[in-house]
């Protein structure tokens, strides 16, 4: 099945870009978590329109991007979350909780779509994550979760 994807999805495009995936992927996956839609004629044609003024863009982004890289990378994030007394969390760190970090560190808002984390974090202590500012451009930010 043709989808034009809404949202970058991991190891598979970025937001415009027409995927061919497996029918029950994209209905049970893309299509409820929005991330994609079904291909038509016309929507190629709004897909093709959109990129021309996504190609005008990327430039600035990529720039600003670069810049939004240094400065997550230069420092340690602290999340602070709620834990027992072993260090153990209640739950674990999601990635709006790392988005918020973030933005509380370094002033911009990152999107929680765009951060990748290998592992469920369900200690306190030293961690990482990957975060996508753009499609050329990824930052491994480091996290230190405590206890609060």
């Amino acid at each position: 099945m043709k989808v034009i994807l809404t949202h970058e999805v991991s190891n598979l495009g970025t937001a415009g870009d027409v995927v061919d995936v497996k029918d029950g992927y994209a209905r049970n996956f893309l299509f409820r978590r929005g991330l994609a839609t079904g291909w038509t004629k016309g929507a190629q044609k709004q897909v093709d329109s959109l990129a021309k003024g996504r190609e005008v863009r990327a430039v600035k982004s990529l720039e600003e991007a670069q810049s939004i890289k240094g400065n997550l990378e230069a420092k340690a994030v602290t999340v602070p979350a709620h834990a027992g007394k072993e260090g153990r969390l209640f739950g674990a760190v999601s990635t709006a909780d790392i988005a918020a970090a973030l933005k509380a560190a370094i002033g911009t808002d990152v999107d929680k779509r765009k951060i990748e984390v290998p592992t469920p974090i369900k200690t306190t202590g030293a961690h990482q994550a990957l975060v996508r500012l753009h499609p050329e451009v990824q930052a491994k930010v480091e996290l230190n979760v405590v206890a609060g």
